[in-house]
């Protein structure tokens, strides 16, 4: 592959990585720095939105110092393809450690910990929010720990927002209210931190499969910290609450974590050991759509939690009810400052959510009576599909919000019999209860299920009617699936077809006989 012989004054050397923003180069400066320049892609350098955030961010990224980050020095928002430059930063991701290396024990957790926290701690102070803290993005140099990718990912993030309605982030690491789409502050990176930490003591925080299933469990299941040494374990946990008001400041956890006498003179621990010499820079932040993944916090503090579980790989609950119409249509204050929902997935991300945080008393008058209810039964379409009972099956009571009320969500895998039309797999995330605008939960759902940041659109979405049918039903085919939904007023569903249907009216057909299986009248 031909490199560029330089980007900007640098000459170019060698290409280092891929991913969501563009393409990474390790380069050198005209006085023998060495840096490393991420170049946006070309549809990203057509929009106007990326380069007026990249702009800003990039301004932003500028101000940051702190020892624990790689030093933005040098950009170009205007060029025909943007770029930024940072610090060449030598070293192993510390994914790549823990896997050469092995977890670690709980003095370099606690002195990893710190680090990480000062990073956030410089990072926030020039009012940027990280976004994306993974063991990917963070460089184990000799020195100590480096965070990448400061800054970048809500860049990112304004493009996909205008475009797709996906936000950016890594399945496992994202806090409740940016898998669900809500403010995203300081706090969700210090959720982010707790699940490093988790990874780095060998566990995973939210177990492993699927992205939708690690979402779901973020925002409706306990963290699994098994794995955690006990004399961190209660730290790790506050990281990871649910609620972003409960989680400490990189400040506290420098007073709880860091090594040598801290502010409230606290015991600490040797400082971080040296690693080894980097053979390349992680990627660019991960996207995901909506999540790329993917996803978004309902109420957070009132969702329903269970008890973590050695984890299979749950289907998600379904998307918090959203506003229809325009993307500048404001959305009730909920406590905090309120956001618009965005649709999520890096493989298909859904939002995982009820209201707002202390969502409470909304008027009966504001909703239509709801007539029927989801019922997935365990055979279904005369026998054609039965429930697949090593799946995850979940019926999930939501908190009342300003779109939705008394709703449970639903979700079930099905297994075909091969009897025709052949379709392999059948997966349901339904809602049944009380909504304002089913239909625009209804787009959304579909949405989230089929945007996966490298989706191929095989057949666009369509709305059809089916003969002798009371309701609109929405389809499309993305790679290899076909997925169709229906929205009415008390019950909102998305299918997924695999492998993809022959043509979207026999996908909407076969949905058509769902909904008569699955959706029954409520009793007067």
């Amino acid at each position: 592959m031909d490199l560029p012989g330089y980007i900007g004054g640098y000459a170019v050397e060698r290409e280092l990585g891929a991913g969501g923003m563009g393409t990474v180069y390790l380069a050198r400066s005209r006085g023998g720095r060495t840096v490393a320049v991420k170049v946006a892609r070309p549809e990203l350098a057509a929009d106007p939105h990326f380069r007026a955030r990249f702009r800003a961010e990039v301004d932003a990224a500028r101000r940051v110092g702190g020892f624990h980050t790689a030093q933005v020095v040098d950009a170009d928002p205007d060029a025909a393809a943007p770029w930024l430059a940072t610090a060449y930063i030598a070293g192993p991701t510390l994914s790549r450690l823990l896997a050469e290396q092995g977890p670690m024990g709980e003095a370099r957790l606690r002195a990893l910990g710190a680090a990480l926290a000062e990073a956030l701690q410089a990072i926030h102070a020039c009012g940027l929010i990280h976004r994306d803290l993974k063991p990917g993005n963070i460089i184990m140099a000799d020195d100590g720990p480096r965070v990448l990718d400061f800054g970048i990912a809500r860049a990112l993030e304004s493009t996909r927002l205008t475009s797709t309605g996906a936000a950016f982030g890594t399945p496992g690491f994202l806090a409740p209210e940016q898998a669900q789409g809500f403010q995203v502050d300081g706090p969700a990176d210090v959720f982010a931190l707790g699940a490093v930490l988790v990874s780095a003591a060998g566990g995973h925080a939210f177990g492993e499969g699927t992205p939708m299933g690690l979402m779901y469990r973020a925002v409706h299941e306990s963290p699994d910290l098994s794995a955690v040494p006990r004399g961190v374990r209660s730290v790790v946990a506050a990281c990871l609450a649910k609620d972003p008001a409960q989680r400490p400041t990189p400040e506290e956890l420098l007073d709880r974590l860091a090594p040598g006498e801290g502010p409230r003179g606290t015991p600490g621990t040797a400082a971080h050991p040296p690693t080894l010499p980097a053979e390349a820079l992680p990627g660019p932040p991960t996207p995901v759509s909506g999540s790329a993944a993917a996803p978004v916090v309902g109420h957070i503090a009132g969702a329903a939690t269970v008890a973590a579980t050695p984890h299979s790989d749950p289907s998600p609950a379904l998307p918090q009810q959203s506003p229809s119409g325009q993307e500048t249509k404001t959305v009730p204050p909920r406590g905090r400052r309120a956001r618009r929902l965005v649709l999520g997935g890096a493989g298909a991300l859904i939002l995982l959510g009820g209201g707002g945080y202390g969502a409470h008393g909304f008027s009966d008058a504001a909703f239509p009576k709801a007539t029927h209810e989801l019922a997935p039964p365990e055979t279904m379409v005369e026998g054609t599909y039965h429930r697949d009972d090593e799946g995850s099956n979940f019926t999930d009571p939501q908190p009342d919000d300003w779109g939705q009320k008394d709703v449970l969500h639903h979700s079930a895998t099905y297994a075909g019999t091969g009897q025709p039309p052949v379709f392999e797999k059948v997966q349901v995330y339904g809602s049944s209860g009380r909504f304002k605008d089913p239909t625009d939960q209804r787009d959304r759902l579909i949405d989230a299920m089929t945007v996966t940041g490298s989706e191929n659109v095989v057949e666009p979405a369509r709305t059809i009617r089916v003969p002798d049918s009371d309701v609109d039903i929405r389809c499309t085919t993305v790679n290899n699936e076909t997925v169709c939904g229906w929205g009415d007023d008390s019950t909102t569903v998305g299918i997924g077809f695999t492998p993809a249907a022959t043509t979207l009216e026999l996908a909407a057909t076969e949905t058509h006989k769902i909904r008569d299986a699955i959706r029954k009248p409520i009793a007067p």
